[in-house]
C-alpha cells in the first residue's frame, strides 16, 4: 500500500495523445408518470438535460483527470453536437489542435432517456445512436497522420480508445503504432469488439474485457489460467510486450508473451454503474506507463480507479486524490499500519492534502481491553485518522506507574491495536513522553482516555501553541490494566458492567466489539 501511495504522490504530468472516436453522451432526465393516450408508451416529462463526453473524447478527459497533459486525436461532424464536443473538450483542458471535422458524417451522438418512477429510481427507458461507422475518408486520415507523426516525439505514451466508429482503421493505426515502437513510446488499445485485431500489430499491450478476449481468442475466460492463455494468444497474435486482461470484479490478468503472468485482485465494490470502468482503467495505465511505473504498478493502480469509476453514477472521471483517499482507507493490512514516525509523516502529509482530520493518542495498550476499544472508537469519531503512540518496551519500563516489564513485547502491542479498525497508523516510542512525536506529527486534535484532565494530558502546551486542540475522553468505570492485572493475580470472577456506548458512525466493527461487550456483561 505504502509503494503505491508514493507512486501516486510522485506520479508527473507526462503528456499523452489519445487516438480514437469522439463520441458525445446526451441525457434527457425525467418523471415517467403515465402511459400516453395516444399509443402504448412509457410518457416521459423531461425536466431537464445533460452532455457528457464520451468514447476517446472521455478517455482523453479521464487522462486529463489525472493531470496529465493530453491531446485528442479524433474526428467529429462539421455539426453542432462537434462544436459541444469540442467546446466540453476545451472546458476539460484538452488540446483539440487533432480534432478533425468531416462535413460529409455526424458526430457520433448517443441519446439516453432517462425515467423517473414517483421522483425517484432513474432508469435508461431508451437509447438513440446517431452515427456513421464508414472509415473516415482518405483526406481526414492524411491530415490526421501528418499531424501526429510530425509531434510523436511530444508524448510519452499513446492510447488506442477504438469504438468501431471509423477512426481506429488499419490506415491510421499501424504507421502511429510503427513509428511510435521506433521511438520507444508505449501504445496502450482498448480494442472493439471482434476477431480480427490485427490493426492493433505492434502496441505495446491491449486491455479487452471478457467478451473481447473470447471474440479475439475463442478462450471463454474463467480461471486464472484461461487468462494466462488467451494473454499468450494475443502477445503471439499481435507482437505485444505484455497484455492486460480485465476481469471485472476479479480485477485483471497480466500477460506475458511466454504465457507466464499473475492475477492483480481489486477490492470487491458496490457497483452502481459500469458505464466508464473501461475508459478509466485505459487512462491509469497509459498516465502510469507514461510516467514510467512498471506494468504491474499501473495494473494495481487501475484496479483501483476503475473499481471507484463503478461506484459512481454516470461517467465521472476519477481524480488522483480520489485513488489516494481509497489507498490509504482500505488498500492496508494491520502490519502495514505499524510505521516509523517518518513513514507516519508522510503519510500525514497526504491527508492533509485531502482535507483530513488527525487524532492522535498515546499509551503503553499492555493489556488491550474493552476500555481501550471504546474510548480509541470514540477517538476515531473525532476525525478522520486516528494515529496511537505506543510506549516501547523500554518507555514502559521506564514509566513510574509500571516498574515492571511490559506482559507483551512491542511488537505485539502494535499488532494488536492495528488490528482494530479504529487505528489508522501506530508508531512505537522511546521517550518518555510523546512530544518528540507530537512536535513531527502535528495532528489537529490530541486526545486521552482514562482519569486525565486537560492540563494532565501530556503534550498539551505543545498542541495548542501551534494551534491543535486537546480534548479528555473519560474512562470505562472499574476498567484499568492495574485494575485487571489485580483480578487476575487473585484469581477474582470476570469482569462485567455497563459499557458507554460511543459515536460509531464511522467505525461500524468497534460498534460491533462494544454491543457484544455489553452483552456478555
Amino acid at each position: 500500500m505504502s509503494t503505491l501511495v508514493e507512486l501516486v504522490q510522485h506520479l508527473g504530468h507526462p503528456r499523452v495523445l489519445v487516438v480514437g472516436d469522439a463520441i458525445l453522451d446526451r441525457y434527457i432526465f425525467g418523471n415517467a408518470e403515465r402511459v400516453s393516450q395516444e399509443a402504448p408508451v412509457i410518457l416521459l416529462r423531461a425536466d431537464h438535460d445533460e452532455v457528457r463526453l464520451g468514447g476517446a473524447a472521455n478517455v482523453a478527459n479521464m487522462v486529463r483527470g489525472l493531470e496529465a497533459d493530453v491531446t485528442l486525436a479524433a474526428v467529429v461532424g462539421a455539426d453542432r453536437d462537434g462544436d459541444v464536443v469540442r467546446a466540453e473538450l476545451e472546458r476539460a483542458g484538452v488540446d483539440c489542435s487533432a480534432v478533425f471535422s468531416d462535413p460529409s458524417r455526424p458526430t457520433t451522438v448517443k441519446e439516453r432517456f432517462i425515467g423517473r418512477a414517483q421522483n425517484r429510481h432513474p432508469h435508461q427507458m431508451l437509447r438513440v445512436d446517431r452515427e456513421v461507422r464508414d472509415a473516415v475518408p482518405e483526406a481526414i486520415v492524411d491530415q490526421l497522420l501528418n499531424l501526429v507523426l510530425s509531434s510523436l516525439d511530444d508524448y510519452q505514451a499513446i492510447l488506442v480508445a477504438d469504438y468501431g466508429k471509423g477512426v481506429c482503421i488499419r490506415s491510421v493505426l499501424q504507421p502511429i503504432i510503427q513509428a511510435a515502437r521506433a521511438k520507444g513510446i508505449p501504445v496502450l488499445v482498448d480494442p472493439r469488439p471482434g476477431q480480427d485485431y490485427s490493426q492493433y500489430h505492434g502496441a505495446t499491450t491491449v486491455t479487452p474485457n471478457r467478451l473481447e478476449t473470447k471474440l479475439a481468442t475463442s478462450i471463454d475466460v474463467k480461471t486464472p489460467e484461461d487468462a494466462f492463455a488467451a494473454g499468450k494468444c494475443l502477445c503471439d497474435q499481435l507482437g505485444l510486450d505484455y497484455a492486460f486482461i480485465t476481469l471485472d470484479s476479479d480485477g485483471m490478468a497480466l500477460v506475458r508473451p511466454d504465457g507466464t503472468g499473475q492475477m492483480l485482485p481489486t477490492r470487491k465494490r458496490q457497483v452502481y454503474d459500469i458505464t466508464g470502468a473501461g475508459d478509466m482503467v485505459l487512462a491509469m495505465i497509459g498516465v502510469g506507463l507514461a510516467d514510467g511505473l512498471s506494468p504491474v504498478d499501473v495494473g494495481r493502480l487501475a484496479n483501483i480507479a476503475g473499481g471507484l469509476e463503478v461506484e459512481q453514477v454516470g461517467v465521472v472521471p476519477i481524480r488522483r486524490d480520489e485513488i489516494l483517499a481509497d489507498l490509504l482507507m482500505h488498500e492496508r493490512g494491520a502490519a502495514n499500519k505499524v510505521l516509523s514516525l517518518e513513514d507516519c509523516r508522510s503519510q500525514l502529509e497526504i491527508r492533509r492534502k485531502l482535507g483530513q482530520k488527525i487524532v492522535f493518542t498515546n499509551g503503553c495498550f499492555d493489556l488491550l481491553h474493552v476500555g481501550h476499544v471504546s474510548y480509541l472508537a470514540q477517538a476515531a469519531a473525532e476525525g478522520d485518522c486516528l494515529v496511537v503512540g505506543l510506549n516501547s518496551d523500554a518507555s514502559v519500563r521506564g514509566l513510574d506507574k509500571a516498574p515492571d516489564p511490559p506482559l507483551f513485547a512491542e511488537d505485539q502491542r502494535a499488532l494488536m491495536l492495528a488490528a482494530l479498525a479504529a487505528v489508522d497508523y501506530v508508531v512505537i516510542f522511546d521517550d518518555a513522553t510523546p512530544h518528540r512525536l507530537l512536535d513531527v506529527l502535528r495532528p489537529d486534535l490530541l486526545v486521552k482516555g482514562g482519569t486525565y484532565d486537560h492540563d494532565g494530558i501530556v503534550g498539551w502546551e505543545l498542541v495548542e501553541a501551534y494551534g491543535g486542540q486537546v480534548k479528555p475522553m473519560g474512562a470505562v468505570p472499574g476498567l484499568s490494566t492495574t485494575q485487571i492485572v489485580q483480578k487476575l493475580r487473585v484469581g477474582a470472577t470476570p469482569i462485567s458492567g455497563p459499557v458507554p456506548e460511543p459515536h460509531f458512525s464511522k467505525r461500524p466493527v468497534e460498534q460491533a466489539v462494544s454491543s457484544i461487550q455489553r452483552k456478555a456483561g
